[in-house]
């Protein structure tokens, strides 16, 4: 069977109640922000106004989502998978966040591995240099004793920016050595100090993804 450019939604598989399930994903820092479900009306009214529409079952009823909280959801970018029966949905989240509790996630409550226990999480795990920022500024908002993020904060610029230049002279240093195992991680260091020096001048490491983003296209 040849494959075909023509989409229709009758190509998806749908339970028993003609639903599928749909999982919210940030566009930018690959964020999981939620899991609901559509319908082919749902998914239909989403694809017509790219604003994200789901079916709630309890209520039995079409809803757009962020209607009555503000907290819309834009569609950048909708996938099925290999089977057909579940649905990624890549959208720009609008609003103080995805869930209904006010948080950016949904899956906000993490096992603790080493107790069983349950922990909060407020920042929905992502990409690693997006995690590594929220990391770094949470640290700067709740600065800890002997953090070296926090002493690079309290010097300033002159020695962020230093250390920048040091760590970009070293990042080239191992490119011409063709060490992959420096160069790897002669960039991470490089990553880090640029995020410190970020966070130093008020910009955003998503800000840095939206350029990119705009330039792939």
């Amino acid at each position: 069977m040849g494959f075909s450019n023509d989409f229709s939604l009758d190509e998806l598989s749908y339970d028993n109640n003609g639903l599928i399930p749909a999982i919210a994903q940030d566009w930018l820092d690959g964020s999981i922000l939620m899991l609901a479900w559509m319908n082919k009306e749902s998914l239909k009214r989403t694809l017509d106004t790219r604003e994200v529409h789901y079916w709630s079952r309890s209520r039995s009823e079409l809803w757009r989502k962020g209607a009555t909280s503000g907290n819309t959801q834009e569609v950048k970018e909708i996938r099925y998978d290999c089977d057909s029966d579940s649905i990624i949905v890549l959208i720009d989240q609008k609003g103080n966040g995805a869930c209904h509790t006010g948080e950016r996630s949904c899956f906000f409550n993490k096992i603790d591995d080493s107790n069983k226990k349950k922990i909060k999480a407020s920042v929905p795990f992502s990409n690693q240099c997006s995690d590594l920022f929220n990391i770094l500024l949470e640290r700067s908002i709740k600065p800890q004793e002997g953090s070296y993020t926090n002493h690079l904060l309290e010097e300033g610029s002159n020695k962020i920016l230093k250390k920048i230049g040091e760590e970009s002279a070293e990042f080239i240093m191992a490119c011409k050595d063709k060490d992959k195992g420096s160069i790897a991680n002669e960039a991470a260091d490089l990553i880090y100090h640029l995020q410190v020096a970020l966070i130093n001048t008020g910009v955003k490491w998503r800000d840095i993804l939206s350029v990119l983003e705009s330039r792939r296209k």
